[in-house]
């Protein structure tokens, strides 16, 4: 196993490689600029801009000096806003981003699966239709949809949660955006476990359990319950990735000052250094997830060995 692990983190060098050079050129060779604005700056005062954060260098030579920032750990200088660096607004944002996402992911793991192998232990019955109709609603309708919603239901009618805004990281502030991003994955997570759960119930091990006069507890919950957390294993991986770096659409829509708002202000505003570092972070956290699901694969499933 430690050997799979050490593999795994050699692999993960050129692969963020890679990934810092796509991304790198892609961002520059698109057209405009962080300087590039619908009133054109005077020139002077773009040419000293340019000068200042190196953006009058060949492409090349910028590729190597943020290259060599990197390997300090030094993302750079954001260009919108100058009073900060990249490592401080993330320093800022990234721990909101977690918190939320933690909880959500938390959330949905646990209810999506319970809900799943509630419809697969009842299955063609009134609590699977009501599993199915859930996670078909929560996985079709978009968080575009249902923060608004959200806001005008419980908050500007109900005056139960705020609009919007951290407020200090008070739980009230926390409630509507968790449960937002809560709803796609618990609905995914749910349908996820009700087809694994179904499956694994049809097993041949499952039938002989049952010869034997298992208990059904015990049936479902040491036998059908590791072959059908498999598949949400898998998709727990990219999905913790993406919750723990911050919801794009739900921090914007509720004004979380997480890393999925500095984003999409960066990408609007061609601020590059935040966009890659963005781009970094997200890489980083796909790979180390990937990793831990291939881990608890073989604490999971005893027929997969890494040896």
């Amino acid at each position: 196993m430690l050997r799979f692990v050490l593999k795994r983190f050699l692999t993960a060098i050129p692969t963020l490689f890679l990934i810092v050079t796509i991304s790198f050129f892609l961002m520059r060779i698109a057209p405009g600029g962080p300087f590039a604005q619908e009133k054109p700056l005077n020139p002077v005062v773009k040419a000293n801009l340019e000068r200042l954060y190196q953006l009058d260098l060949p492409l090349w030579q910028q590729y190597l000096n943020y290259l060599k920032g990197l390997l300090r750990l030094d993302f750079g200088p954001s260009f919108t806003r100058p009073e900060f660096t990249v490592a401080e607004l993330f320093s800022t944002g990234l721990p909101i981003s977690i918190q939320l996402g933690a909880t959500a992911l938390a959330l949905a793991l646990v209810v999506g699966s319970a809900l799943g192998v509630l419809a697969a232990l009842r299955q063609n019955k009134p609590a699977d239709y009501a599993v199915i109709t859930l996670a078909t609603a929560g996985s079709t309708i978009p968080n575009f949809v249902v923060a608004p919603v959200f806001q005008l239901v419980f908050a500007l009618s109900l005056k139960w949660f705020p609009v919007g805004g951290w407020g200090d990281g008070a739980w009230v502030n926390k409630v509507g955006p968790i449960l937002v991003l809560t709803l796609p994955q618990l609905a995914i997570v749910a349908r996820l476990m009700r087809g694994s759960m179904i499956e694994a119930m049809r097993s041949h091990h499952i039938r002989t359990a049952r010869a034997m006069g298992l208990s059904d507890w015990s049936i479902v919950v040491r036998h059908a319950m590791r072959g059908a957390l498999m598949p949400i294993l898998s998709y727990a991986g990219p999905a913790a990735a993406a919750l723990l770096t911050g919801s794009i659409i739900v921090e914007t829509v509720f004004g979380i000052p997480g890393i999925g708002r500095y984003f999409v202000d960066a990408a609007l505003a061609r601020d590059y250094t935040i966009v890659m570092g963005t781009v970094i972070v997200v890489a980083i956290f796909t790979i180390l997830f990937n990793l831990i699901v291939d881990v608890l694969y073989a604490v999971v499933d005893p027929r997969v060995r890494y040896d």
